[in-house]
């Protein structure tokens, strides 16, 4: 692990900030890590030299109710947000709607 704490160099027990540790490392010691993290430590898991994930205790609003799900527009949004072929979709509908003859208006009289 690569953090120091502040009694390394000569001040308080208390660390620095997350200790960091790589991903292969973690994986080897992941029950220990959780432990750890349970008692209120903090990891920065690196990939190739990079941070990829934090290891921190969860917060209370891991374990609220989540509310309302979206509706209306919102919830459109969010179920497009996955679709990879949205633009070239939505480009067909606009060349097959220029294409097309508009209806007549209706007679409401």
């Amino acid at each position: 692990m690569t953090a120091k704490t502040d009694s390394q160099e000569g001040g308080s027990a208390r660390a620095s900030g997350p200790e960091s540790v790589g991903t292969a490392e973690a994986k080897r010691r992941f029950s220990e890590l959780v432990d750890r993290v349970g008692a209120g430590e903090r990891f920065l898991v690196s990939r190739r030299g990079r941070p990829a994930v934090a290891l921190v205790p969860p917060t209370a609003e891991l374990f609220e109710t989540p509310g309302e799900p979206p509706s209306g527009l919102a919830a459109l949004a969010g179920a497009l947000a996955g679709w990879e072929d949205l633009e070239q979709a939505v480009g067909e509908i606009y060349a097959a709607r220029r294409g097309s003859a508009d209806r007549p208006a209706p007679d409401l009289g």
